[in-house]
């Protein structure tokens, strides 16, 4: 997994409209917090933090007002719902070797059984166990002929290596369902005609 560097400023600042000013400099307002310590209020760069943020659970390197370099991964990030900029980020401090709870997310490969079956994704990411500089960024699972009725357990799917389940292993992650809208369609239309004759 990839470490992205980025530089930040702590902000003094608070409130709604210290928030607009950061965010009209293209800056992000954020919160640095975890390990027992006190928050650090922070400014970071919008354009990287972006950037870095398309990496699902990416490692950051805060290199914060030139003095400190902590590691720290994206706990809750904060966009706006209409122009999808970002508004605040909440930041979990981390330390090399630490483990961590992480959801990554959950990619299929193959194709299903014939017979217009549907694949449900009752989990879209795995909530696993890992150290904090080897966070895997996704696993794939087969579906390759899977048929109606056919589940995927957490405990069916293969984990990199140093990472544990961090849900109960007997959780559902993806079904096969039969696709049945059609017909059920199609069956009302039939009776609907039944009647009117």
């Amino acid at each position: 997994m990839s470490e992205v560097k980025i530089a930040a400023e702590t902000r003094t600042e608070f409130g709604k409209g210290a928030a607009r000013r950061i965010r009209r400099d293209s800056k992000v307002p954020g919160v640095l917090y975890g390990h027992g310590s006190d928050p650090i209020h922070l400014t970071l760069p919008g354009h990287d933090l972006l950037l870095a943020l398309r990496t699902p659970n990416v490692l950051i390197s805060l290199d914060i007002d030139g003095k400190s370099n902590e590691l720290a991964i994206p706990k809750s990030v904060v966009r706006d719902p209409i122009k999808g900029f970002l508004e605040h980020v909440d930041l979990l401090l981390v330390k090399r070797g630490e483990k961590v709870t992480v959801e990554i997310p959950v990619h299929t490969e193959g194709e299903l059984a014939a017979g217009g079956n549907l694949l449900e994704h009752v989990l879209n990411a795995l909530p696993v166990e890992a150290e904090a500089t080897h966070i895997p960024e996704a696993v794939t699972v087969s579906i390759e002929g899977l048929e109606a009725g056919a589940s995927v357990l957490a405990k069916d799917i293969t984990l990199p290596s140093g990472s544990t389940l961090a849900v109960d292993e007997d959780t559902v992650v993806l079904q096969v369902l039969a696709a049945q809208a059609e017909e059920a369609a199609e069956g009302e239309g039939a009776a609907e005609e039944a009647a009117e004759a």
